[in-house]
């Protein structure tokens, strides 16, 4: 049996399970109907969860009483990031951060153990902070910085992970485009976070180092395709998005990536997130 992994940043899974419309009924009947593979999905990364487990719960709960297992490490920051994983068999291990003292609490990085068709895999969920361009505003350089501190512990953490023997997934909300094909508008967005060089040489080092950008690998000549477009504007009409929502796996399980998607809203009102479903089907 294939193995079939997404992840997706929810932008407030309260927000995310609501009915908008009967066409537009949110994260809920998309959970439900993978089209990528016809027995569904099996583990699901979640970013930007915003709420508390109780809350998250709430808001699941179809899902749960359907089967599906919650794992979340939730933001000490109250309506701030947060990750989860859902998964199908309930985890043997799970591993909240990366043995960070600042990161650890502030809900962007849990890893959870299962064993699947294929094999032990360990599953993770990351939300990389934002970033900012340097200027002198005292904001932009914390946010810049920050953001350096987590690349360079969660990289060292990376740099053990993707020895492990058994099958490994890092999925979730990168907030870095590695490459020109990555961004829509790269040429305007060459001072823009998420794209700054240290960024982009950063991911680069992973892949370097076996990490396997398996959606890149399966689609290597494409455009995007994109997995997060502004709210604001035409961005979303235009198809002017970024892929920051990637999958990196170990050389052991991107031997198996056959086939991914991401699952574009079929019209800006569609869409039940600013971000959408990165999905790959493992054999």
């Amino acid at each position: 049996m294939p193995l079939t992994i997404s992840t997706v940043n929810v932008n407030g899974i309260r927000a995310a399970v609501k009915h908008r419309s009967e066409a537009n009924r949110g994260f809920l009947p998309w959970l439900d109907a993978s089209t990528l593979d016809a027995s569904g999905l099996d583990v699901v990364l979640l970013q930007e969860i915003r709420a508390d487990e109780e809350l998250a719960r709430e808001a699941l709960a179809p899902a749960l009483a359907d089967g599906w297992h919650l794992t979340m490490s939730p933001s000490s920051v109250k309506g701030h990031a947060g990750v989860g994983v859902l998964t199908r068999t309930a985890p043997s291990t799970v591993r909240v951060g990366f043995g960070s003292a600042e990161f650890d609490d502030l809900g962007r990085y849990l890893e959870v153990d299962i064993d699947t068709d294929l094999g032990p895999l360990t599953a993770a969920s990351l939300y990389v902070p934002k970033g900012a361009a340097l200027s002198d505003a005292e904001k932009d350089i914390a946010k810049h910085d920050e953001k350096v501190r987590f690349m360079d512990e969660f990289g060292a953490h990376l740099g053990r992970l993707v020895r492990r023997r058994r099958h490994v997934v890092v999925g979730g909300d990168w907030n870095i485009a590695p490459a020109e094909a990555d961004i829509k508008n790269w040429k305007g967005n060459l001072k823009s976070p998420g794209f700054l060089p240290h960024e982009r040489a950063w991911v680069g080092g992973l892949l370097a180092a076996g990490w396997h950008d398996v959606v890149r690998e399966l689609f290597p000549d494409d455009a995007g395709p994109y997995s997060w477009w502004s709210w604001r504007g035409k961005a979303f009409d235009n198809d002017s998005g970024w892929r920051i929502d990637y999958q990196l796996t170990n050389a052991k399980l991107a031997d198996r990536a056959a086939k991914a998607e991401v699952a574009r809203a079929a019209a800006y009102d569609l869409r039940w997130s600013d971000h959408a479903p990165v999905t790959v089907r493992y054999e």
